[in-house]
């Protein structure tokens, strides 16, 4: 510590608000020694070592073990889900006016017409294409080809009162959504139609080669397409129209199909019941 030149005690001054015992201390304390300062010394570094790895890894075999990773799991004791079965809801039931063949009926059992016995009656379904929709259906081969069927049956309207015009635009709506290219419509033939009371009502039958213009999955070479008309209420139709493909349906499609439009009829009411078709397993 440096001295100033007015001290009057030379080698003291004040330092009362310094350090030391009575505010006194000596102005020139001795230096301090000199410290030997020794090197940090560097941390230990771990050696890698064989017994290391093998540790480590007997540890997270343990744990993995420990957690049942790798251990045959014991089957299931609990029994495998039921399967679904479906009951569908009653429906119409009528007699079949040909012989050999079944009913396919209208919701109420009112109207029905018939199909061979290898068609399948879908009366709840309805299908069509663009143009045309039919109700109280059937089929041929159903799912033959991926989602295709070989054939049809199906019932509709026609904004038309006379019955021959009605059929043709049928037939050509069908045509025109399921097969594509343009039906040869032949000449119509005379039917009738049986109803309720026992009378009966006229009605007209075309029936069409067609060769399609869909060139897709299982294209359809040849079809045929048949649709009977009869008069309605306030200027329309009703038609039933059936088809098929006429290279796979056997030799009497034509036979058929015309048999199957011309069985269309109305049911008596004493006629008429109602069944419900067997149970569908899912599983």
């Amino acid at each position: 510590m440096s001295r100033r030149p007015d001290d009057a005690t030379p080698g003291y001054e004040d330092n009362a608000a310094l350090r030391g015992f009575g505010g006194y201390e000596p102005a020139d304390a001795p230096r301090a020694q000199p410290k030997r300062i020794r090197p940090r010394q560097k941390p230990l570094k771990w050696r890698r070592a064989p017994w290391f790895g093998l540790v480590f890894i007997a540890l997270v075999a343990g744990v993995l073990n420990a957690l049942g990773v790798g251990k045959p799991h014991p089957a299931s004791s609990s029994p495998p889900p039921a399967p679904l079965v479906v009951t569908p809801s009653p429906r119409a039931a009528v007699p079949a006016a040909v012989a050999g063949w079944q009913s396919v009926a209208g919701r109420d059992g009112s109207y029905a017409y018939d199909v061979p016995p290898n068609w399948e009656p879908a009366p709840d379904t309805q299908h069509g294409w663009a143009g045309i929709r039919l109700v109280t259906s059937a089929f041929l081969g159903k799912d033959f080809c991926a989602r295709n069927t070989l054939g049809g049956a199906g019932v509709t309207t026609q904004p038309a009162a006379d019955p021959e015009a009605a059929a043709r635009k049928a037939v050509t709506d069908l045509v025109a959504g399921a097969y594509g290219g343009s039906p040869r419509i032949g000449a119509g033939a005379d039917a009738q139609v049986t109803k309720a009371d026992g009378t009966t009502i006229s009605a007209r039958i075309v029936v069409a080669e067609v060769v399609p213009a869909d060139t897709g999955e299982c294209p359809v070479r040849h079809a045929l397409v048949a649709a009977m008309a009869f008069g309605g209420d306030s200027g329309t139709s009703g038609v039933v129209v059936a088809y098929a493909d006429s290279d796979r349906s056997g030799p009497s499609v034509r036979e058929d199909l015309e048999r199957i439009v011309r069985s269309y009829r109305f049911v008596p009411a004493e006629d008429r019941g109602t069944t419900t078709p067997p149970p569908t397993t899912y599983r």
